[in-house]
């Protein structure tokens, strides 16, 4: 039995059945995708049935709110207490905080508490209080956002306090943006393409996996060879991006040396490692058994993110990483992006994003894989390649 499509490509195929020209049919569409017709309606089915769904939800999710029985989810976390095995040191502890446990320590060694409160001048009062409670219900708030501020930070190096505020939104650590700010300041967490700052502007470190693509001359002179005996045996990934009046669209895409189609890919507003990964996962769902497989990419964070290399390893597949700003090294990707990038998107100004991603959809599924010719598959084209291969593959079989 195949494998289901990925729900990014089934939402991308519906929206563009949607917004389908006056003189575009059904039948076009789902012959451009390579689908059946009764494939498409039954998705377009399901996405009214989903709309219908939502709207209803966040209706109910409205009035519950104006009657205060949704409770706030940073409550709910200082209820629940610290998850276990997590830090819940409070970045910019207060000095009187810092005080109370000077003096606690100092009650320990045998130090009666009024001698200590009268050196220090403070009151004894709060700090009872405090050693009642020494972790407020704020404290835990700040230091569970703080290690969402740090697992995000961990994820996408080259993120920004604004984004990283954003990503510990997500994750249900609501902050303020000063908060979020002042916790980055003070721990370092600043995005690798920002301004200089101390211990800053190193060379980048190893690459995380081997160059499995590069070969050596006679003379020492390194270059790179694509090139694949079978199917899922080398896929090439790299990502671009594009301006829209709404802001920036990206892209991540996977191709199949072997028959030079792209076999998987992810578009998103955001550049993160979870579109590298969401484009690897719908890949190996469009390809199935896929064990063994190379993945060669640049030195990007995505590529380099531990999510991305959990990813590899749960697929059995084997990671393969060019030279930092060395374009040569992932050449056959360069020139999809270029195709990409002179047919599509210079071709005109973008509004919305939604109208450059179905472009691209649509040039890639239309254009790419079922009418341009190339040399290199004897003049084929990337499906009619596949279906050849398949063909005799079962003929033989």
């Amino acid at each position: 039995m195949p494998k289901p499509y990925p729900q990014e490509f089934r939402d991308d195929v519906v929206n563009v059945a949607r917004d389908r020209g006056p003189g575009q049919s059904i039948k076009q569409i789902v012959s451009d995708f390579g689908i059946a017709e009764s494939c498409l309606r039954n998705w377009m089915r399901q996405a009214r049935r989903r709309g219908r769904c939502s709207a209803r939800n966040n209706r109910g999710r409205k009035c519950r709110t104006a009657r205060g029985e949704e409770a706030d989810p940073v409550a709910r976390a200082g209820e629940r207490g610290a998850a276990p095995g997590r830090c819940l040191s409070v970045p910019g502890e207060s000095a009187g905080k810092m005080r109370y446990r000077l003096l606690r320590e100092l009650a320990d060694d045998g130090i009666p508490v009024t001698v200590t409160c009268r050196v220090l001048k403070i009151a004894r009062q709060p700090y009872y209080r405090w050693l009642q409670a020494p972790v407020t219900a704020a404290d835990l708030t700040a230091a569970h956002g703080a290690n969402a501020l740090f697992d995000a930070h961990r994820d996408d190096p080259e993120f920004g306090y604004r984004y990283l505020h954003e990503e510990a939104a997500e994750a249900g650590q609501v902050l303020a943006g000063r908060s979020a700010w002042s916790i980055c300041s003070q721990q370092g967490w600043w995005s690798a393409f920002g301004k200089k700052r101390a211990k800053n502007g190193k060379r980048p470190g190893p690459p995380v996996r081997d160059d499995l693509c590069a070969v050596v001359d006679e003379h020492g002179r390194t270059g790179h060879v694509f090139a694949a005996e079978t199917a899922n045996g080398l896929w090439l990934t790299d990502s671009t991006e594009h301006k829209t009046a709404e802001g920036k669209l990206y892209l991540c895409a996977i191709k199949d040396v072997f028959s030079c189609r792209i076999v998987g890919y992810s578009i998103d507003s955001r550049m993160k490692s979870r579109l590298a990964v969401q484009a690897l996962e719908n890949a190996v769902a469009m390809r199935g058994d896929v064990a063994g497989c190379v993945v060669h990419s640049d030195r990007r964070s995505q590529f380099r993110s531990r999510k991305f290399r959990r990813a590899l390893g749960w697929h059995r597949m084997v990671g393969s990483m060019g030279r930092v700003w060395s374009s040569g090294d992932n050449a056959a990707m360069e020139t999809f992006f270029a195709l990409l990038q002179k047919n599509v998107l210079d071709r005109r100004s973008w509004t919305t994003r939604e109208q450059l991603r179905i472009a691209m959809v649509t040039w890639i599924e239309r254009t790419y894989h079922r009418r341009r010719h190339q040399a290199r598959l004897g003049r084929l084209t990337p499906i009619g390649s596949e279906t050849i291969v398949n063909t005799t593959v079962a003929m033989a079989a």
